[in-house]
């Protein structure tokens, strides 16, 4: 396994799939509130923290299962933030045998039709390249970004952004990722574990489009955090634990 990993707390696995731009350490103030119920594992994605960069076309689920076989975790908990949560809902379309719980937090999803306020901002960021400086500061500047850049992580937030980027820059040889076909929007009624989808509520527009069609997934269950933007794993970890912690005997909402 050349991902690079840690394991922390006993019980049953729950894998916690960190969102692009940053790494495992998003998950420094989450993982500590659950460890004391569950086996948790974090890990980095390819080309970013301590893992390799990409050589070739990226397969995020191929990665997962290989960590997951490396671990002998044949049924797990998924845990997933952002495009982290893309990659546990296609790992669970395409293993739903080894998936017991899924969790998806502000979660992208393949084949969603984004909006052109939200595929511009990605453009004018990737305009700004090669100056990571401004690239991470426009990006930063995002709406979605407004309670975690008001916060205490601030520096933190930015130090992974820079990180990322520059690795991004000096380290990868491919930028292609490889998703399962057909996109998941399509299959959502083939999700068959039960799913908790978790957003804030300072967002894209996008965001509550991509709730609405999970709706879809025949057991799915709605949480929103007032207050909380897309870093809601920093900002709002202890309300993040007590949902996860609850789910899924927490009572259904929309």
């Amino acid at each position: 396994m050349d991902l690079h990993y840690e394991i922390q707390g006993h019980g049953p696995t729950v894998v916690l799939i960190h969102s692009p731009g940053v790494d495992s350490r998003e998950w420094r103030e989450l993982a500590p509130l659950l460890r004391n119920s569950y086996r948790i594992v974090t890990f980095d994605g390819r080309g970013m923290g301590q893992s390799p960069a990409p050589k070739e076309p990226m397969d995020p689920v191929r990665d997962l299962l290989a960590l997951l076989r490396h671990l002998r975790s044949n049924r797990v908990t998924l845990v997933g933030h952002s495009m982290g949560g893309e990659v546990a809902l296609n790992f669970a379309l395409a293993y739903p045998e080894m998936v017991e719980r899924l969790v998806v937090i502000a979660p992208s999803l393949t084949g969603y039709p984004y909006s052109p306020e939200f595929v511009e901002w990605i453009r004018a960021v990737n305009a700004l390249a090669p100056d990571i400086r401004k690239m991470v500061q426009f990006s930063l500047d995002g709406p979605h970004y407004r309670t975690v850049m008001a916060s205490e992580h601030r520096d933190f937030l930015a130090e992974l952004h820079t990180r990322y980027m520059t690795r991004v820059f000096t380290e990868w040889q491919s930028f292609e990722v490889v998703w399962p076909q057909p996109p998941a929007i399509g299959r959502l009624e083939q999700a068959a574990a039960p799913t908790l989808f978790i957003h804030g509520s300072v967002e894209w527009s996008d965001m509550l489009g991509v709730a609405e069609t999970f709706k879809r997934v025949p057991s799915v269950r709605f949480a929103m955090v007032e207050g909380a933007d897309h870093m809601i794993t920093m900002t709002h970890a202890s309300k993040l634990a007590s949902l996860i912690l609850g789910f899924p005997d927490s009572n259904r909402q929309e």
